[in-house]
């Protein structure tokens, strides 16, 4: 009876110390992230995320966060991956899977610093004007938009997809790519990419053939070009008479000639409208479950 006792105390011990665990688990509210920037206005955060940006986020985003090849504008205030300061911190951090985004090492301060140097950038919307229906009706049908470029699903490969064009470029962008696609393109060349995305390139073969296409990709050894006809060549360098990069887009410009402003001005309202879907922040939607 007594070892019985002896055996039954430790077991009725552990049972107390699990349930302790448990409701102190159950109470303890959960670790949460600051939904505000504590160094929003700070103005010394602000001159440090500035270096950070410049350090860090320029090469892709351009300077001043206008844009560049690789990253969208990020002065628009129509974030893709969701507008407030914790869902920037957390983009800036984590990166963005599937993207050239990646995430960084940065400390928790350099992160809050660089979301207090972008609200800073950040411009009020542009007034907007255009109908967005009839846009549409333009960009795949007589203004040919659609022969180059892809929104959701539907379009050619060879121009930039465009299905989130409203959250990565402002309107006066958009007006300048489609009047100048040059002038975007010749700016972006200035921060050393080793491969301009959306140039023109050119490849004569050994036997004398010319290609003519966008890059793909490039290496030391090989690049893979599409030519207009969104057929992709993979093309050993060492069997090319030569391999020309030019600072031109294959795009032509759309002058009033071609374009007319009232019918720019209803294709860049549809472009506008064009905006990544609202993420879901998971820890909120489980608790309101």
């Amino acid at each position: 009876m007594r070892n019985s006792l002896l055996r039954a105390i430790p077991i009725a011990l552990a049972a107390t110390i699990l349930a302790a665990t448990a409701r102190g688990q159950a109470t303890a509210p959960p670790t949460r992230e600051p939904s505000r920037n504590p160094l929003t206005g700070d103005a010394e955060a602000i001159r440090q995320g500035s270096i950070l940006f410049r350090q860090d986020c320029v090469f892709c985003h351009g300077a001043g966060g206008r844009g560049g090849a690789r990253g969208p504008d990020l002065t628009t205030g129509a974030w893709a991956h969701g507008g407030s300061d914790a869902e920037l911190a957390r983009t800036i951090t984590n990166g963005v899977p599937g993207t050239q985004m990646p995430a960084n090492e940065l400390t928790e301060n350099e992160t809050w610093q660089i979301v207090a140097y972008l609200r800073t950038r950040q411009q009020a919307p542009a007034a907007q004007t255009g109908d967005p229906r009839r846009g549409e009706i333009l960009f795949f049908g007589s203004a040919r938009c659609s022969t180059c470029h892809m929104v959701n699903g539907r379009g050619g490969r060879l121009g930039p997809e465009l299905s989130f064009a409203g959250s990565s470029r402002p309107r006066a962008y958009l007006i300048e790519s489609i009047r100048e696609p040059n002038r975007a393109l010749t700016e972006n060349l200035s921060f050393g990419d080793a491969i301009q995305f959306w140039d023109t390139v050119t490849a004569v073969t050994r036997d004398g053939a010319t290609l003519v296409g966008v890059p793909m990709n490039e290496d030391t050894f090989t690049v893979q070009i599409m030519d207009s006809r969104e057929r992709i060549h993979s093309l050993d360098k060492k069997s090319l008479k030569s391999l020309r990069h030019e600072k031109r887009s294959l795009m032509p410009g759309y002058g009033a000639d071609i374009l007319g402003e009232s019918d720019l001005q209803d294709v860049v309202a549809y472009l506008s409208s064009l905006h990544a879907p609202t993420p879901v922040d998971k820890g909120e939607s489980h608790a309101n479950q």
